[in-house]
């Protein structure tokens, strides 16, 4: 892969991340002083709190993709340390999901207190995404550890 993809895609992953720090810096603490109802303000520290905890295994899964990244360019593509890294992004993502599956009750009081079921669908998003985030990196992580049974396989084949 020429270098020119991968630096874009470490420019990607840095861009990704920047919006979810200025959330976690400016917007948590503004929702948290400022609640649209002051009845259910109390609701809104466990969902404040559970965002504020998934932002460590975001930023954990968006450095293993920036050492995946790395590793492409220096062509250790198929190696064990890629597949260290996949395994990790995807349990990344099964602690996102989990986090977010363990808030949902305290968005459904607000929905309830609020009437807007519409809040749980937009609750419900984060949970699949990372879900399916979790599932493509398994899938990545089998086919390149077949593929690095394959090539050593070849290797060994004279």
């Amino acid at each position: 892969m020429k270098r020119g993809t991968t630096l874009f895609l470490k420019i990607a992953v840095f861009l990704i991340g920047t919006p979810v720090l200025a959330l976690c810096i400016f917007g948590l603490p503004w929702v948290a002083n400022n609640p649209a109802n002051s009845q259910y303000a109390h609701i809104l520290y466990p969902i404040l709190i559970g965002m504020y905890v998934s932002a460590i295994p975001f930023y954990i899964a968006l450095y293993q993709a920036f050492r995946l990244l790395s590793y492409i360019d220096k062509n250790k593509a198929f190696s064990q340390i890629s597949i260290k890294a996949l395994k990790n992004i995807k349990y990344c993502a099964i602690t996102i999901s989990t986090l977010y599956v363990v808030i949902m009750p305290f968005v459904y009081l607000i929905a309830e207190k609020d009437d807007a079921p519409g809040l749980i669908i937009i609750g419900m998003v984060p949970i699949f995404a990372s879900m399916v985030i979790a599932v493509f990196a398994a899938v990545l992580q089998r086919l390149l550890q077949e593929a690095i049974n394959i090539k050593s396989e070849n290797d060994l084949t004279v």
